[in-house]
Order: C-alpha cells, then structure tokens, then sequence
C-alpha cells in the first residue's frame, strides 16, 4: 500500500497524513481519529491494533463506527478510554435524533462493544463501558427488496443478450446467490461443477 492518499475528511476537518507500508498501522488509526487531535498514542494504538484483526468489510465497517464514534467524542470534549456506558447510551440516542436506522445503530454498538473488549483483555482500561449497553431492536424481517422468480428471469435473459462475461457474472450472482466481493474474489480452482446436497 504505497505511496499517499488524497487528504481525509473527518468531521468537518482534514487529514493530512500520507499512508506508506511503513506506517501503517499509525495509517489505519489515522482513518479514524482528527490529524490534531490531542489524544493518547495508547488510544490510536488501541484502534489500530483493532482495525488490524480484521480485513476487508470488517476493516472497513469498524473503521467507519470507531471514526463516527471518535468524532462524536471529540465534539463533546471526551477520551476514548474515559468513556462511560451513559455515554454510549447519549451516543446511541444522538444517533436515533440523526435519523439512523435501528440496524446502523446496532452495528456501530456492536464495534464499540469489540473496542472496549479489546480494550479491556489488553489491560488498557479496567471496565468494559459497552459491556452492558441496550440496543435497539431490530426486526427479523429485512426491508431490502429482493427480485422475483420473473425479475430474476428477466436480469438473466437480459444479461444473456449483452457481453458474455457480464453476462456469466450475473448468473453466477443470481443462481448462486453470491454476494459481488464473493465472485469477484473466488479463486477458479475452488470453483466446482457439482450440486452441494
């Protein structure tokens, strides 16, 4: 990962810090908290040993939540490890009144819950603040809209007509019901022409 990037936006302020392979673990906290910041090397430690666990989505999922969070934290003058679970409990409700769905809400709880764990297990703070923090509810039927039998027909015979590598890529997505990270990053040799039973 070479090179730099083009300066970062994070909460209404900028970031100019370049990612080389050499520093990037300091990169991957500096997605995450404000270039002038004042917090604690153990803080962007802490959320760069996190993010580093994790790859792809995870990474990219968890970097998003701990940098709203941060962000939030700042606005209201407090340290990641000084963080009470009333405070998360003031967060979740600010993300309520910002319109955010249930479920948004509930993942981005989900990632401070992993945060203060993590926290916790490597001794940088006595107590997780997340441990016990009520979510909203959720409910089990989802609101995306998904084709039906004859929509997923017409994708098909239409993707059929065009180029025949996109078309191979949507029936390969529909008929196997993959996610696109899922086609794109399979491996041909792991790839088989018999029915799983």
């Amino acid at each position: 990962m070479g090179g730099s990037v083009d300066p970062v936006s994070i909460g209404g302020r900028v970031l100019k810090e370049a990612i080389t392979a050499d520093n990037y673990s300091s990169a991957l906290s500096a997605q995450i908290v404000r270039y002038d910041d004042p917090l604690l090397v153990s803080e962007r430690v802490a959320v760069a040993a996190l993010l580093a666990g994790d790859s792809g989505g995870t990474r990219t999922s968890y970097a998003t939540d701990l940098r709203n969070f941060a962000g939030w934290c700042h606005d209201h003058d407090l340290n990641l490890f000084n963080v009470k679970r009333a405070h998360l409990e003031l967060f979740a409700r600010w993300m309520e009144q910002e319109g955010r769905m249930p479920s948004t809400i509930v993942r981005r709880l989900s990632t401070l819950s992993s945060f203060y764990k993590y926290c916790q297990i490597e001794d940088i703070i006595d107590k997780n603040p997340a441990a016990n923090i009520r979510r909203p509810k959720v409910s089990d039927e989802s609101l995306n809209v998904g084709l039906d039998r004859n929509e997923l027909g017409a994708l098909i015979v239409q993707a059929g007509l065009g180029d025949l590598r996109d078309g191979a890529l949507i029936t390969l997505l529909a008929l196997n019901g993959l996610r696109i990270s899922e086609a794109l990053n399979a491996d041909i040799g792991d790839l088989a022409t018999e029915r799983c039973r």
